[in-house]
């Protein structure tokens, strides 16, 4: 039997005017917060579909936003709130909350699959350290590790281009192995709207 792989999905809950801000001049407060509604859906989803290991969905602020909670009982999920502090803080309190094995994903990056998160719990079932998707804005989709390492996240220089390399620097300085296997791209700007159309994912803003 496979080792269970937890997975760890980091979500601001779906309010208007605090989720999605940077889409807000494009679609609307209203818009911006269905989507990130949806996103949440679909990363769910996919979580629970891949069954590599039982799946927490981290909400800030509120977990007790409706929607945050049909979508608990829906796919059969843990809801908890997110620790205080920057995102590496809320990162290392979901990873050592798994107390193993964990993937740690946010909800930005639709094109993540089911296979996806098979493939990144596979590496880590391995006895690789850690694993990462590369984001195409210089962030990732996915961090794993097989035990909780808080120096990778420490004052790192969260929402910028920087966030990967400076975290491949710190893997190396540390000794950790690890394996990128692929590169996805997020739903954060408004070009990205477009893309979600060119891709047939269009149903996502619906």
């Amino acid at each position: 039997m496979n080792e269970p792989v937890a997975i760890a999905i980091l979500a601001k809950a779906p309010v208007a005017g605090f989720a999605k801000t940077r889409l807000i001049p494009l679609l609307g407060a209203e818009r911006a917060a269905w989507l990130a509604a949806r996103l949440i859906e679909r990363s769910a989803e996919t979580a629970s579909g891949s069954a590599v290991g039982p799946v927490t969905l981290w909400a800030t602020p509120d977990e007790e936003n409706s929607l945050l909670q049909s979508v608990r009982v829906r796919h059969g999920l843990r809801l908890e709130r997110q620790s205080e502090g920057d995102l590496g803080t809320r990162m290392c309190a979901a990873k050592v909350a798994a107390k193993g094995p964990v993937l740690v994903i946010g909800t930005d990056c639709p094109a993540l699959t089911a296979d996806h998160l098979r493939t990144a719990a596979d590496v880590v079932r391995q006895k690789t350290d850690a694993v990462i998707f590369p984001a195409e804005d210089g962030g990732y989709a996915l961090i794993g590790l097989r035990a909780p390492r808080a120096e990778i996240f420490e004052t790192m220089c969260w929402g910028t281009s920087r966030v990967l390399g400076e975290t491949r620097r710190r893997l190396k300085r540390l000794g950790v192995t690890w394996q990128e296997p692929v590169t996805l791209w997020d739903v954060d700007m408004p070009a990205d709207i477009e893309r979600l159309r060119d891709v047939g994912l269009h149903a996502l803003l619906t």
